[in-house]
């Protein structure tokens, strides 16, 4: 219902504003546990029950300050308040309705413009078993405790990242194709999965396949191409890089994803040069040093007023392949 300044509030009206689990959602479906696109795993506010039609100053201030605390999180401005004391007329009714529907679309964003967000440590490091002219393909998974668990953890704005590097040369100097993969790995820069999307921070090469609108909210139970990049300005034209995601469930139900990666150096013409033909060049010239795909974690942090938040259980290499 819309409301004017001065109006008083009634306990079924409090109880829409705290606990409706449809539109317009209250504060304990986005900010509680919530379900689908909605739920931070924060406490929830009691409703009022019994016949109660008195709303105390105690009660509206407990759904006040819960407001500005996923606000605090989400960054979103509020309308300007303050606490309210025994005796006072709610006159601010109007502006809470507004104010709950921008949390909750915040929230099923995934927390866009959340900055209470801290890079864990590195969870899983895989690198190329030796020097190739071929592919490494690497699956590394992340398990969460619970499906409501992993749905707090990415409404909040947390995210899967994946980096590749190249830790060595392919021959004794830096090959042709070690500086194709270094162009490769700016073109992708930083990998991340997020709820509603995943982005690359590079910019360069050629998106052959574009995926980036999949996030956590779209996972299967069969991989799905978030991005292939082919390159387009170095000197092996043909080589890919490929990032792919499942889950163990479709989304509402998921506990694992897994991140397929993949970088592939489809040139036909490389060569192992033996003593015999050499010629004072490095018998590995066409080939790519060693790589290294590794995953870790943006994870939200309590730092802006989620109380508590949440993170995977366990990782692992599911594989590491180098051909």
């Amino acid at each position: 219902m819309a409301y004017a300044a001065g109006d008083k509030i009634l306990d079924d009206e409090f109880n829409v504003f705290v606990a409706s689990t449809s539109d317009p959602f209250g504060f304990n479906h986005f900010a509680g546990t919530g379900a689908t696109v909605y739920g931070l795993g924060q406490a929830a506010i009691p409703i009022v029950a019994g016949g109660t039609t008195t709303i105390t100053a105690a009660q509206w201030n407990s759904l006040l300050a819960g407001i500005d605390n996923i606000a605090n999180h989400t960054n979103d401005t509020m309308t300007a308040r303050t606490a309210v004391t025994t005796g006072d007329t709610i006159a601010i009714k109007s502006a809470v309705a507004a104010d709950l529907a921008t949390l909750a679309a915040s929230v099923a964003g995934g927390s866009a413009n959340a900055t209470a967000l801290s890079a864990g440590s590195e969870l899983r490091s895989s690198r190329s078993g030796t020097r190739y002219a071929g592919s490494h393909i690497v699956e590394h998974s992340i398990t969460f405790s619970n499906a409501n668990e992993a749905r707090f953890f990415f409404n909040a704005g947390g995210k899967i990242r994946v980096n590749l590097t190249r830790v060595a040369n392919g021959g004794g100097a830096a090959t042709d194709k070690d500086d194709s993969v270094d162009e490769m790995i700016t073109a992708m820069g930083n990998f991340d999965i997020g709820s509603l999307v995943s982005t690359r921070s590079g910019t360069t090469e050629t998106l052959t396949t574009d995926g980036f609108a999949i996030g956590f909210q779209d996972v299967t139970t069969s991989y799905q191409t978030v991005f292939l990049l082919t390159q387009a300005n170095g000197t092996y034209t043909s080589m890919t890089l490929k990032g792919e995601i499942k889950a163990n469930a479709t989304a509402g139900s998921t506990t694992v994803i897994t991140i397929k990666m993949s970088l592939t150096d489809a040139d036909g013409g490389d060569i192992l040069y033996t003593d015999g033909n050499t010629s004072s060049i490095d018998e590995f010239e066409n080939f790519i040093g060693t790589t290294d795909f590794a995953t870790l974690l943006l994870l939200p942090t309590d730092a802006q007023g989620l109380d508590p938040v949440y993170t995977l259980s366990a990782s692992a290499e599911v594989s590491n392949t180098t051909a």
